[in-house]
C-alpha cells in the first residue's frame, strides 16, 4: 500500500505544479459583500476544514450579521476591530484551488482612508472583482476603486453586482448598473469587463449559474476565474529580465541571474543591456533543474552569454527590437503611503527593480481627487493621496511605462532615515531620455 500511496502523492503534486495561478482582489464600497464573497468561494469549493467551520459558527453567533446563518465574511475579517465594526481594514490573503486552477485572493478595504491597503493588494493582482450593492448602484467609492485598479495596471475586471436577491433578481436593475459603470470605465483601459449578477450570501452565480437569474446568459464567477487567460499577455510582451546577481562560482562560468518579468528568451537569442546598449547572444539558459532551451515570464533563471560584456546587479537584459526608456528624470503617478508629507526636493531612496538609488520628487504637477478624478493644485502629498509628479534620480534607469509593464514601470520610494516605504511610483514617460 505504501508505494501506491507515495505514487498517488507524487502524481497529485505533479498535477498541482502544472496548474496555472491567478491572483485577484475584491474591492468596492463598504458593506458590498467583499469578504462574504471570498468566504462563499471557499465554502462552496469545500476548502474549509471541520474545525475551522465549527469555529466560524461560534464566531458567527458572537460577531455575525446574518442572523442564524454562518457569516462567511468572518473567514477573512480576522482582526477584532474588523469583526466588531463589520468592515475590512487590513488586506487579507487567501489561497484556494480547484481542479482547473490555483488562486490567491486579496480582500481589500473599502474605506478611503485605507487606499494604501487596497493598493498593496492590487499591486500583484491580475484581475479585480469590483463589487456593487444592487440596491445602491454605482457609488463614489465604486468609481474610486475602479480608477485605482486602472492606475495600478489591472486590465481584467469582473463587475459583481451583489445582493441581487434583495432587488428580486431584477434584470432591469442589473442592466442599469452595468450601463452606468461601463460609461464611467470607458476611458480606464480595461481589456475585459465581465458583469455578473450574484448573491454572495446565498451563492447565486458564484460557483454555478443560478436558476433565479434565467435572463443572465454569462458565466458564473468561478467559471470565469478558472478560464480567463492572463498568462499569454505577459509571455508575449517584449523580453525583460532585471539582473539580481552575477553568478561567478569559478573562472569557467559567468552567468546573470534574475527572474523574467516579461516575454521569453531562448538559446541563440540576441539580448541587449538596456542602459549601455551592449549586445550579445544567449549561450545557455540555466535553472536549478538543469539547462533548458527556452524560458518564459515568471521563471527564475541564469543566462550565460557568448560575449564578455559589462553587466552588474541592477542592469536589465532586454529584447533588442523593443528596448525600454533610459532616463534620469521622468513623469509618474505617486500614491503616498505614510502620514509624513511628501516634500518636493527632499532626498529619498528610489527602488528601481533590483537597484536602490537616491532620488527626489522635483515637481508636483497636480493631485488627483480619487472620488471625482478631478485634478487639483497642491504643493505636497499626504497619506493616501495620489499625485502626478516629475521625479529625478541620481543615475539613469531603464523602465517601461507602467501601463505597458508593471514590473519594470513600478518603483518604490523609501525614507532614507527610517528605511520604510513611503510611496509607490507608476511611471508614465521619461522627461530627459539618455541615448
Amino acid at each position: 500500500m505504501k508505494p501506491v500511496q507515495f505514487e498517488d502523492l507524487k502524481a497529485y503534486l505533479a498535477q498541482q505544479e502544472k496548474k496555472s495561478l491567478l491572483r485577484f482582489l475584491t474591492c468596492g464600497s463598504v458593506d458590498d459583500g467583499k469578504s462574504t464573497l471570498i468566504g462563499r468561494l471557499l465554502f462552496d469549493s469545500k476548502l474549509i476544514f471541520e474545525d475551522h467551520l465549527s469555529a466560524l459558527a461560534k464566531d458567527s453567533r458572537k460577531h455575525g450579521t446574518t442572523g442564524e446563518d454562518i457569516d462567511l465574511a468572518l473567514l477573512v475579517d480576522g482582526l477584532e476591530a474588523e469583526r466588531q465594526q463589520g468592515i475590512t481594514i487590513d488586506v487579507a490573503y487567501r489561497f484556494f484551488a480547484t481542479d482547473k486552477r490555483k488562486f490567491i485572493v486579496a480582500d481589500t478595504p473599502g474605506h478611503e482612508q485605507y487606499t494604501r491597503n487596497m493598493a498593496t493588494g492590487a499591486s500583484n493582482s491580475e484581475l479585480a472583482v469590483i463589487l456593487i450593492d444592487a440596491r445602491k448602484g454605482v457609488l463614489t467609492q465604486t468609481r474610486r476603486h475602479a480608477y485605482i485598479v486602472s492606475l495600478l495596471g489591472i486590465r481584467h475586471v469582473v463587475l459583481a453586482v451583489n445582493k441581487i436577491d434583495l432587488v428580486e433578481f431584477s434584470e432591469d436593475v442589473f442592466t442599469r448598473i452595468v450601463a452606468e459603470f461601463r460609461a464611467f470605465a470607458a476611458n480606464l483601459g480595461f481589456e475585459t469587463l465581465v458583469p455578473i449578477p450574484l448573491s454572495a450570501r446565498y451563492g447565486d452565480n458564484v460557483i454555478s449559474v443560478s436558476e433565479s437569474t434565467p435572463w443572465y446568459k454569462g458565466p458564473a464567477l468561478m467559471e470565469h476565474l478558472e478560464t480567463i487567460d492572463v498568462e499569454t499577455e505577459v509571455a508575449t510582451k517584449p523580453f525583460r529580465m532585471p539582473i539580481q546577481r552575477v553568478n561567478r562560482p569559478n573562472l569557467d562560468f559567468r552567468g546573470f541571474a534574475g527572474t523574467i518579468v516579461a516575454g521569453r528568451v531562448a538559446v541563440g537569442d540576441e539580448v541587449v543591456v538596456a542602459k549601455s546598449g551592449r549586445a550579445s547572444r544567449v549561450k545557455q539558459v540555466v535553472t536549478g533543474d538543469g539547462d533548458i532551451k527556452e524560458a518564459v515570464a515568471g521563471q527564475a533563471i541564469t543566462l550565460v552569454l557568448e560575449d564578455e560584456i559589462d553587466i552588474s546587479r541592477g542592469d536589465m537584459l532586454v529584447a533588442p527590437e523593443s528596448r525600454p526608456e533610459v532616463a534620469d528624470q521622468f513623469a509618474a503617478h505617486i500614491l503616498w503611503m505614510t502620514e509624513d508629507e511628501m516634500l518636493p526636493h527632499r532626498q529619498y531612496l528610489i527602488k528601481v527593480g533590483t537597484q536602490t538609488i537616491p532620488g527626489q520628487v522635483t515637481t508636483l504637477k497636480h493631485k488627483v481627487d480619487v472620488n471625482t478624478l478631478e485634478h487639483m493644485a497642491g504643493r505636497t502629498l499626504t497619506l493616501n493621496e495620489i499625485g502626478y509628479c516629475n521625479l529625478s534620480v541620481s543615475v539613469p534607469v531603464a523602465f517601461d511605462a507602467y501601463r505597458q509593464n508593471r514590473d519594470t514601470g513600478g518603483f518604490i520610494i523609501i525614507d532614507r532615515f527610517t528605511n520604510s516605504t513611503v510611496g509607490v511610483v507608476m511611471t508614465s514617460f521619461g522627461s530627459r531620455v539618455q541615448r
